[in-house]
């Protein structure tokens, strides 16, 4: 599995500030600002990560308005040909700062996954799956703020032609919070991606590693304290 490319947003693109022909600036040619050495570092960890093994981590592109810097990577845990779960994990920065963020750093989140009836039954399941992502966080003993986002739990029923399709059931988990920034003003993005992903790994119903696997340099391994679910069976065949 490579290591986490990601796509930096149009602001962001990834090149220093540069001038024209000899690298004299141009009238007719914009300079592209200077990527900031603290989102760097925070994206060159993220690159330099590599998940567990089960878990697909790809670029895609990042939003382009929600802050002046963003990156992104996607990710699908996969059993076989089957997509148990995925998701989408946003780093923006704004460098002056963000009343709301309460830093300058902020992650977003999308995690979805198909569910068995029986889990898609539960009336606590919100609260619960709202409990796997702080969790994920607390047991690598990360430190963030102003977390905030929404569960959903989604059915659906199928009739007439698609009457032979069994009801599916979807949960859903939107999210948000503010990284702890460390030395340099930079949050140990890596060690928040490989939260990410043990809740990745928690909604797909993927078993914790074996007590004696130990991660590989840069990999995420499940952390330990997480409480793993039982395992599904995956999503159904049409």
């Amino acid at each position: 599995m490579a290591a986490a490319q990601g796509q930096f947003s149009d602001h962001s693109n990834g090149t220093e500030g540069t001038g024209g022909k000899g690298g004299m600036e141009s009238d007719s040619a914009p300079v592209a600002p200077a990527v900031p050495a603290a989102f760097r570092a925070a994206v060159d960890a993220l690159r330099a990560a590599r998940p567990r093994p089960g878990i697909e981590l790809d670029p895609t592109p990042p939003p382009k308005r929600l802050a002046p810097y963003a990156y992104a990577v996607e990710a699908a845990v996969v059993d076989g040909e089957d997509d148990l779960a995925d998701g989408r994990l946003i780093l923006l920065h704004d460098p002056s700062g963000h009343d709301a963020w309460q830093g300058a750093f902020r992650l977003v989140t999308l995690v979805r996954a198909e569910l068995e009836p029986e889990m898609a039954a539960d009336p606590l399941l919100p609260e619960v799956c709202w409990s796997w992502l702080t969790g994920a966080l607390e047991a690598r003993g990360l430190s963030y703020g102003e977390a905030s986002g929404t569960v959903t739990r989604a059915g659906s029923h199928y009739f007439g032609g698609l009457a032979e399709r069994g009801p599916v059931t979807q949960i859903e988990i939107r999210a948000s919070w503010t990284p702890r920034e460390g030395r340099g003003g930079v949050p140990d993005t890596a060690a928040h991606l490989a939260a990410w992903c043990d809740l990745l790994c928690q909604v797909a119903g993927l078993p914790p590693l074996s007590p004696g696997a130990v991660p590989g340099p840069g990999e995420t391994g499940a952390g330990a304290g997480v409480v793993s679910l039982p395992q599904r069976r995956g999503p159904q065949a049409p």
